[in-house]
């Protein structure tokens, strides 16, 4: 009973395949392989028009690297202040930004809302005390599994255009929010107002492939140069393009996806019915955040379960956590198993009727 995260287990079988047939013979390197053509290819059919796109290994490098893109040395990015760029990323973004700052928002579940982004921008005393606010970074989904829809997206953009901000995606778990939405990756980015986004490979799937995927070409001009002296231009690049390959083929991505939301909705609605368990946000993507007693928690883990206890810090008012109580993250992947999400539940149900 392992929920700790999607980063836990593996590559799908599809995937690990194609990156060992990938490694047989040779083929050119630093991206001139066909690999990397194919999948330049599949990613400008996955968005709808022609974007330009950099892979990368890690959703660190394509997070820190896109908001140096978007941010000057001498700008500021804001973020929920419990995003993964903020909390996460041990100061990679203001790192590769050359030293520009990182605001953190407040906002229910890591959510941000034009009127949160307002307020933080009113409250700002101009001059050349503090720097100025150039870019911003919303998730997709957040810290808490919660998800922007296409309308949400193109507010926060607007807004962001508006006070002359560019926009960045984390999208780690991108595919997990577009079979939530049901929407296309073109409705969800570029047509709601994204200039860059993180798409991740790794949480859904693939050993290690990241992309940085920029909708104004303009943006992506230096991005080369970026990418390499962060030390993310692979020689053997194929490697991370046959993961992708196998990802887009077929729409893998949506199979893998589709499993790890449905088997965070069982195991949520498993859990809704059982006494004394309420939840800090709905379930909307693979993770499920139940609030528990400690002696819940302490049952479980006696059990068998393994996961993490979360933050409270954006639960909305009304879902405080209660003394002896505490927030869990129980997240699903492509690989968890039905009979770990009925034995978590039965756990749950045994530590009640024995209460």
């Amino acid at each position: 009973m392992n929920f700790v995260s999607d980063n836990i287990v593996g590559a799908s079988a599809k995937v690990l395949a194609a990156l060992v047939a990938a490694n047989e013979g040779a083929a050119g390197s630093y991206g001139a392989d066909p690999w990397t053509a194919r999948v330049d290819a599949q990613l400008d059919a996955f968005f709808g028009r022609k974007v330009t796109a950099f892979l990368v290994t890690t959703g660190t490098a394509a997070n820190a690297l896109a908001a140096s893109a978007i941010c000057p040395p001498w700008g500021c990015l804001l973020t929920h202040r419990e995003s993964h760029v903020i909390d996460d990323e041990c100061g990679a973004p203001e790192f590769f930004m050359g030293g520009a700052k990182l605001a953190g928002l407040p906002g229910i579940g890591g959510k941000l809302t034009p009127a949160i982004i307002e307020a933080h921008l009113a409250a700002e005393p101009g001059g050349t005390r503090r720097p100025p606010i150039k870019a911003l970074s919303i998730a997709q989904g957040t810290e808490f599994g919660l998800i922007y829809t296409p309308e949400e997206v193109r507010a926060l953009t607007d807004c962001a255009r508006a006070n002359g901000m560019r926009t960045h995606m984390d999208g780690a778990r991108f595919s997990n929010a577009l079979v939530a939405l049901g929407c296309t990756p073109a409705e969800l980015t570029w047509q709601a107002g994204i200039d860059v986004l993180s798409l991740g490979g790794t949480k859904n799937g693939c050993l290690m492939a990241e992309a940085v995927v920029f909708f104004d070409e303009a943006l992506a001009e230096e991005f080369r140069f970026r990418r390499k002296r962060a030390g993310q231009t692979l020689s053997k690049q194929r490697l991370i393009s046959a993961q992708f390959e196998a990802f887009f083929d077929g729409d893998h991505w949506r199979d893998l996806a589709t499993h790890a939301n449905a088997m965070a909705k069982r195991l949520a609605d498993g859990l809704a019915g059982i006494p004394g368990i309420r939840f800090g946000w709905e379930r909307q993507i693979n993770e499920v955040f139940p609030i528990v007693s400690e002696a819940l928690w302490n049952h479980l883990t006696a059990a068998g379960l393994k996961c993490v206890d979360w933050s409270d810090l954006s639960l909305p008012p009304e879902a405080a956590l209660r003394e002896g109580e505490v927030v869990l993250r129980l997240v699903t992947s492509f690989a968890t198993r039905q009979e770990d999400v009925d034995a978590l539940i039965a756990a749950a149900r045994g530590f009640r009727a024995a209460a």
